[in-house]
């Protein structure tokens, strides 16, 4: 643990063409997209790897095109931690050694030709419904060995999206392997805030935050994520209190904003930014 705990922050992803004007000067393209948002922000959650595992050449562009210090996280393609393509998981497949182990070892050594400049690896995944796991400890019997399993040195963290599921025994799975829990702001799961009641939620030596938000709500509003049409300012502060108390607990701490949290993911960030930095 660091005395001074280091604070990584950014979106998730940096690609959204509606960034053009208010963010993106007039007429970048998107190849200069990663360049320029480096200039303002040392972090950023690659989402793009979550559908297609990146190639060995597309992770040394984005190394070149980003300065020393700089960040990059990234999520487990959906084949591993969905099983497949399909708009339903399958069970048949989630975590299962002998057909995922490879290609989650493949996707994380291509991310390490990053270098200094990798940040955690999340696997992030979906809802589970009882067709799939019927309870959490099944699930569990696939993730520790999975986690245990994978190449050492980077960082994992592990984001679930069954809000029964975040209690004793998968933080005792994620202490154990010591695998960050992902914090996360999504509609339909109870806040992290509120977690960190009942729970110790700090499974790792750091912690890490997402800010989802409501899809639904942010796209009635909007749809091209160039301002802000939902007041958040409630949640932000309420963010900016847990992840000051949390961050001197760690040595690190990462929080990525989504466009569908606010319908502008860079003053979502920035805002939170601007509180965190307020708190006593």
């Amino acid at each position: 643990m660091s005395a001074v705990p280091l604070l990584h922050w950014g979106t998730s992803s940096w690609s959204e063409k509606g960034w053009v004007g208010p963010f993106y000067a007039k007429g970048t393209p998107p190849g200069e997209f990663l360049s320029h948002y480096s200039k303002h922000f040392a972090s950023v959650e690659a989402d793009n790897t979550y559908y297609h595992a990146p190639s060995r050449k597309l992770v040394e562009g984005w190394d070149a095109k980003t300065p020393p210090g700089f960040v990059m996280a990234a999520k487990f393609p959906r084949t591993i931690v969905h099983g497949g393509e399909s708009e339903k998981p399958d069970p048949a497949r989630v975590l299962v050694a002998e057909l995922v182990t490879q290609e989650a070892h493949a996707f994380v050594e291509t991310m390490q030709l990053l270098g200094p400049k990798l940040g955690p690896l999340v696997l992030q995944f979906p809802y589970f419904n009882q067709s799939c796991f019927k309870t959490v400890e099944p699930f569990l019997e696939r993730l520790e060995p999975f986690l245990l399993a994978l190449p050492k040195g980077p960082r994992y963290a592990v984001e679930v999206r069954n809000k029964n599921w975040i209690a004793a025994p998968l933080l005792h799975c994620l202490k154990r392997t010591r695998t960050a829990l992902v914090l996360v702001d999504l509609v339909y799961m109870p806040p992290p805030w509120e977690l960190a009641e009942r729970h110790e939620l700090v499974t790792g030596d750091f912690v890490y935050a997402r800010l989802i938000g409501d899809r639904k709500a942010v796209e009635e509003r909007t749809q091209l994520f160039d301002h802000v049409v939902l007041d958040q300012s409630e949640r932000l502060a309420r963010w900016a209190e847990l992840l000051k108390r949390l961050s001197p607990q760690v040595r690190e701490t990462f929080a990525f904003a989504n466009n569908h949290y606010a319908g502008y993911a860079i003053d979502t960030i920035r805002e939170l930014i601007r509180r965190f930095d307020e708190q006593p």
